[in-house]
């Protein structure tokens, strides 16, 4: 691994906590991938962010709960770049708020197969291309959770923070069945952050509305979420895994 630029997978980077952390792994000299499943003209752009702050940066088409399609971006990666050091399971939606007697089954499934599934198979595919020996740099996987899973979501998106919930326990697996692989794995779960997570649930301004109830008195931004995950892909966390960081201003 000495002599080349280390690499970095970031799953929904088109936008919010994805594109931040490329641009954060652009700036440190990285080469980046920034997975995306339909907006292609964000993720260009992102990209272009990326080179411009001084990193190496590829677009890779995908939608997470795809087994053929995560395995092409994980693939695609690796052409580009001849390996990869770092991924981030960062893909994921909610769904407009409701209380759960109001949702639908096909919602319920999407928020999963997305959050949950997606997840997953990036964890197995990470699994199969990031192992190396105990006497290189670890490889890290960093897990988007979200603060909603020791929250809950009630009333608005108790499926999400299920969903969230289980990426926690995920974390913490998969950090002991894969230390031996000299893989760190950890998550980080924020919490009221201002990003287009929340136009997507149908309330564009929640973040501001949910503000108050930080003791911070703010909601965060996705650079300050994007700093620490990307700070758990490096080796200034190289004792590091099995962790879960909240980044949720005290909340």
């Amino acid at each position: 691994m000495t002599g080349r630029a280390r690499t970095i997978l970031v799953t929904g980077g088109s936008r919010g906590i994805g594109a931040a952390t490329a641009e954060i792994a652009g700036a440190a000299g990285w080469n980046v991938a920034v997975n995306f499943r339909s907006d292609s003209a964000a993720a260009e752009a992102c990209a272009e962010r990326v080179r411009a702050a001084g990193g190496q940066a590829i677009t890779v088409q995908g939608d997470v709960s795809d087994e053929a399609a995560v395995d092409a971006m994980f693939d695609a990666t690796r052409t580009a770049f001849g390996a990869i050091d770092a991924v981030v399971v960062n893909a994921g939606i909610v769904a407009p708020a409701s209380p759960i007697a109001e949702m639908t089954l096909e919602r319920m499934r999407r928020v999963i197969d997305t959050n949950l599934i997606g997840a997953l198979l990036c964890a197995r595919a990470a699994a199969r291309h990031l192992p190396r020996p105990l006497d290189q740099p670890a490889a890290s996987i960093v897990l988007i959770s979200s603060a909603a899973s020791r929250l809950g979501g009630a009333n608005e998106y108790v499926d999400y923070a299920a969903s969230k919930g289980a990426i926690d326990t995920l974390t913490i697996g998969l950090s002991k069945e894969l230390a031996a692989n000299n893989i760190r794995v950890n998550g980080v779960r924020p919490g009221i952050i201002e990003t287009d997570i929340h136009a997507s649930g149908g309330e564009p301004g929640r973040a501001q509305r949910m503000a108050p109830l930080v003791p911070m008195q703010r909601a965060g931004t996705a650079r300050e979420t994007g700093e620490a995950v990307f700070w758990l892909c490096t080796e200034a966390a190289s004792y590091v895994t099995g962790a879960v960081v909240d980044v949720a201003g005290g909340r």
